[in-house]
């Protein structure tokens, strides 16, 4: 062991925070498998060691609970799914709602519907889990109507304001795109994404309707 300036520990070569990200990644991907494969509640903090090659003390090390490492994996496809659909949104030079939403969905749908594991861990496996993480869940859907609402207003400008207001209107074009893509996240085969974005652009049309 070596001891840096500071905190900047390492060991064996591998600063502290590098080591420990590491070992959170491993244990994340760990989730994935397991959570996916046997289901949420019927897995325990055992699995996710044995899958992740880590010791019991390492994962409390990371987490305080399975519920914690369920939220972390949550929180992490989440996350990967607004970085590929706002970067999806951002190269789409067009202020065509029709180009905007074919970007964004197919991003979205790309990110967490083709990989059936993170689509079950999304739409499955984190429901009715407990209260908290049914609120934790209920606010990332809040983030998702806020991206919903400024998306659009950048389309059809700021005054535009849908029938039944931007909660209503995004709460519904979400819930159905959930739908749709947990369907086709295991469908075999799968339809073309091209189909899902069709579908999906018809819906925002009648949402939008002047």
């Amino acid at each position: 062991m070596s001891i840096a300036d500071g905190d900047n520990r390492t060991y064996g070569g591998i600063a502290v925070e590098d080591r420990r990200s590491r070992r959170r990644s491993q244990f994340l991907a760990a989730a994935l498998d397991v959570f996916s494969e046997k289901g949420y509640t019927s897995s325990s903090v055992a699995d996710l060691c044995r899958s992740a090659g880590l010791a019991r003390r390492q994962f409390y090390d990371e987490f305080a609970s399975r519920e914690d490492a369920l939220i972390a994996l949550y929180d992490s496809i989440q996350a990967d799914a607004k970085a590929a659909t706002t970067e999806a949104v951002a190269r789409c030079a067009a202020s065509d709602t029709h180009e905007l939403a074919t970007a964004a969905m197919g991003a979205y749908v790309e990110s967490i519907g083709k990989d059936p594991r993170r689509a079950r861990i999304s739409f499955v496996d984190s429901v009715g889990v407990s209260r908290r993480m049914d609120e934790h869940r209920l606010a990332e859907r809040a983030v998702w109507r806020e991206f919903f609402a400024l998306t659009v207003r950048s389309a059809v400008g700021k005054d535009y304001v849908p029938p039944g207001g931007y909660e209503m209107a995004s709460t519904a074009f979400i819930g159905a795109l959930i739908a749709l893509v947990q369907q086709w996240s295991t469908a075999d085969p799968r339809p073309d994404v091209e189909d899902l974005t069709n579908i999906m652009v018809g819906f925002l049309d009648s949402l939008l309707l002047h």
